[in-house]
């Protein structure tokens, strides 16, 4: 069964801290995203959890394997794409494949197989072609599929669809969905949407610190149950209903002319007597907890790190 863990993973360069004591475990198949702004420290995880870097403090296992300690037993059955690594211009598509395959120790007959197997599935470019004539989406396409040639047990992408248009990032999503069901993977992304079609679980880092590690599904859950949407049976003004319920919550701001959103921060009780409050008010429609994406989600606890604390953490 695949697993990949961080034990207390820091690094740092001098009195900047690029990480701060990651620590995850995940096992078996699936898809973990890995969420922050840039210069967040996605990329310096990846990277010490592949060998190209050294921890300032702390361990990464591949498999149970310390990349450290024995890089070429830990990253054997490991399959990865670290920022923007570029094939040799002057190689044809096939040739870099080949040279992958043989770097591996993959015998020549189930290369050839493979190559073609994601050839289809990735829609390659002609594979004849040097790869320096080559855009750069179809360079990207064959770097990922470089990283997947040996069909590893976990595979672990930096931005995997990075400078792809629409079309060619669909083939990315559906290969990595299929790909999930029976391997382990860890991806960083900058598009949210991305994440929420593909992954089960995600991890929100910003300056190098941990913030959230959980399902997509509660991440999500956990900002809605911090906002509610109250619909009214005639216009009501955020600035009317504000004064009767202005100690219960956090801000009320108008979706329309009849409906509110109140951020009350969570809790039932409270929940239950800002309910009582705005019936009070006037007749209610419908009251609901607020619906929200992963990238409201995301833009909410990115906003806490940088302004006090976090409304989606759990004590």
């Amino acid at each position: 069964m695949p697993s990949l863990e961080a034990v207390h993973l820091t690094k740092r360069y001098g009195s900047f801290v690029a990480l701060d004591d990651a620590n995850f475990r995940f096992e078996g198949a699936g898809a973990i995203g890995y969420l922050g702004p840039n210069g967040a420290g996605k990329t310096t995880t990846l990277k010490l959890m592949t060998a190209l870097g050294s921890p300032t403090f702390g361990r990464g296992l591949l498999n149970g394997v310390d990349v450290q300690t024995d890089a070429k037993r830990a990253l054997w059955d490991v399959g990865s794409v670290i920022e923007s690594p570029e094939p040799y211009p002057w190689q044809t598509g096939q040739k870099t494949l080949e040279m992958v395959a043989e770097l591996r120790g993959m015998p020549r007959r189930d290369a050839a197989r493979r190559i073609v197997e994601l050839a289809r599935a990735l829609d390659l470019p002609p594979l004849d072609r040097k790869t320096g004539r080559l855009s750069k989406g179809q360079r990207q396409r064959i770097v990922i599929a470089a990283a997947l040639l040996s069909d590893p047990s976990i595979i672990i992408l930096d931005e995997p669809t990075s400078g792809l248009d629409p079309a060619e990032r669909v083939a990315i999503r559906n290969i990595l969905l299929e790909l999930k069901k029976d391997r382990l993977i860890l991806m960083s992304s900058h598009l949210l949407s991305e994440v929420t079609e593909v992954c089960d679980r995600a991890i929100f880092i910003n300056h190098g610190k941990i913030l959230l590690n959980d399902t997509v599904e509660a991440i999500s859950k956990r900002a809605v149950d911090m906002e509610v949407d109250v619909e009214f049976a005639s216009p009501m003004a955020a600035a009317d209903l504000g004064p009767k319920i202005a100690e219960l919550v956090r801000s009320i701001k108008s979706l329309s002319a009849t409906k509110l959103r109140i951020d009350y921060g969570g809790g039932q009780e409270k929940r239950a007597e800002i309910l009582r409050r705005c019936v009070a008010a006037g007749p209610v429609v419908s009251f609901a907890s607020a619906t929200l994406t992963l990238e409201e989600a995301y833009l909410q606890l990115m906003g806490s790190s940088n302004a006090g604390p976090n409304p989606l953490a759990r004590d």
